[in-house]
């Protein structure tokens, strides 16, 4: 007898369904899995054997084939477990096919039956609905996380047995009802406030305007300035992110299995080692996984010492800096992750730290700094809207410890910035200036008479090119946003080229 049940292959955020066919035949008692699964998969057939077992339900004494179809999509994890648990019941005549119809299976098994459960909750929760199914049964511990999908029945189990109870209507469904509040995490306090930082005003300019803007900065000073402790600051400068930013962030981590079934409600601030590989920091593997720029998508990517990094793994961001997204190719598939983050980067002048510092005399030879300063290449600057240089803090400053700005203040002129480009871009798909194309470029950030002759002078000036020119457009843009001008005007023109980094 053949048998079919359905379940995700979860390797990109929009998965693919997989037909789990099971076949019963006659001849000497066999367990075989075909159709290109991995060590995981093929450790299924012990798994499933001993759980159907050990739930007081018949394993069929005849040879029993399972084939994962399409046989030609590599398939990886435990997640298949259950699936395939289901579809030897229903070709062994223990279940009805009726009972199974427009149902989606995704769990791991215990050898007691228990079900386990697996990554990629929402995304499988997603695949169904748009497949046009109507249930999902998954883990207990992964369904709140799944119920986040409106208009799919999602089912919590724990046990194989109760499953089959289930499915054979001698215990009722146990419907997940989620509510969005109830998978939120209580908000975290300020990590680093503003006003505790000393000094630096220019520096915090320059935060404000990148977090009103999406821009990438660099913070670039000697040892002890405070580029750390700025950087860590920025993050509470972002407002909230919308439901549907939350759920693109939840759908990456998912995806990871860095989810603990709530919706991530707060903005993603990863923070790599500079021996990070450039794998880590893209993603990839055999089967391709999130790397930390898509772990970072709608928050902040932190580069602490950016020259540090190998110059190989630095040049990997140029494209996600420029598209938002980035794609990784391995033999087995081409899978495409999002990365709209904003990057912010800190480094010294040299290896010691003190170039150009009237304090502490540097100690690295001309051809070390140069050597240090070309681990970054023009491309790569080019593609960051802000360069600051963070001077070592005042004495007055530092003696004084007045109080500053705090951070809550500064998030409200970033929140009303944002707001203005929420209501200007609010029929395209754009939310920030720095995601503006060369047409809302255009359309948002005409420059008028006493501005444009500036403009020209600039480009030829610094040898501007037109990548730089449009990014210095967009600071404008935001600097305008945070005064509440409708218009580009000179000043705000000017600021925005104060930051332009020279290459």
């Amino acid at each position: 007898m053949l048998a079919k049940t359905y379940a995700p292959a979860l390797f990109s955020l929009d998965g693919q369904l997989v037909e789990i066919e099971c076949d019963l035949s006659n001849g000497l008692p066999g367990f075989v899995v075909v159709g290109l699964g991995d060590k995981a998969v093929d450790e299924a057939r012990e798994r499933v054997r001993s759980a159907i077992r050990n739930s007081g339900l018949a394993l069929p004494q005849k040879r029993l084939t399972l084939n994962l179809a399409p046989a030609d999509l590599p398939k990886d994890g435990t997640g298949y477990d259950l699936g395939m648990a289901v579809a030897i019941l229903l070709a062994s005549g223990q279940i009805k096919e009726s009972a199974t119809e427009k149902t989606l299976f995704v769990g791991e098994l215990a050898l007691d039956g228990t079900i386990r459960p697996v990554r990629g909750a929402l995304l499988a929760a997603e695949l169904a609905l748009n497949s046009g199914f109507t249930r999902l049964f998954i883990a207990s511990e992964s369904a709140s996380e799944a119920g986040i999908v409106a208009g799919l029945k999602v089912c919590s189990v724990t046990h194989l047995e109760e499953l089959y109870r289930m499915l054979i209507e001698e215990l009722p469904l146990n419907v997940v009802s989620t509510t969005t509040k109830s998978l939120r995490k209580a908000t975290q306090s300020i990590a680093v406030d503003l006003a505790n930082v000393y000094g630096q005003d220019q520096a915090k300019r320059a935060l404000e305007i990148a977090a009103a803007g999406g821009h990438n900065l660099l913070l670039s000073g000697p040892p002890g300035a405070g580029k750390t402790l700025l950087s860590k600051a920025f993050i509470d400068l972002l407002p909230e992110p919308s439901f549907e930013e939350m759920l693109e962030i939840t759908k990456i981590y998912s995806l990871a299995g860095l989810t603990d079934g709530r919706l991530v409600s707060q903005r993603p601030l990863r923070a790599p080692h500079h021996t990070a590989s450039s794998t880590a920091l893209i993603g990839g593997g055999a089967i391709p996984r999130p790397g930390e720029i898509s772990l970072s998508h709608n928050g902040v990517l932190f580069l602490d010492e950016l020259p540090e990094f190998p110059r190989a793994v630095l040049e990997v961001l140029r494209q996600p800096l420029e598209e938002g997204s980035v794609t990784v190719a391995r033999a087995a598939r081409v899978v495409t992750f999002p990365a709209d983050f904003t990057l912010i980067a800190t480094r010294n002048p040299c290896p010691c730290g003190y170039a150009g510092d009237d304090r502490q005399t540097c100690t690295c030879s001309q051809g070390q700094i140069i050597t240090y300063q070309r681990k970054l290449s023009g491309p790569l600057l080019d593609r960051i809207d802000l360069i600051v240089d963070v001077a070592r803090i005042d004495q007055r400053d530092l003696m004084e410890a007045t109080s500053r700005e705090p951070t809550a203040a500064v998030a409200l002129r970033v929140a009303a910035a944002r707001a203005h480009q929420a209501r200007r871009f609010s029929r395209s798909k754009l939310r920030l200036n720095s995601q503006m194309d060369n047409a809302s470029l255009r359309r948002y950030c005409l420059l008028d008479d006493d501005t444009k002759p500036v403009a020209q002078a600039a480009i030829s000036r610094f040898n501007l090119s037109a990548r730089a020119y449009n990014r210095v457009l967009k600071v404008a843009r935001t600097i305008a946003d945070i005064a509440g001008s409708p218009d580009i005007l000179l000043p705000h023109f000017t600021e925005a080229l104060q930051y332009r980094p020279r290459v």
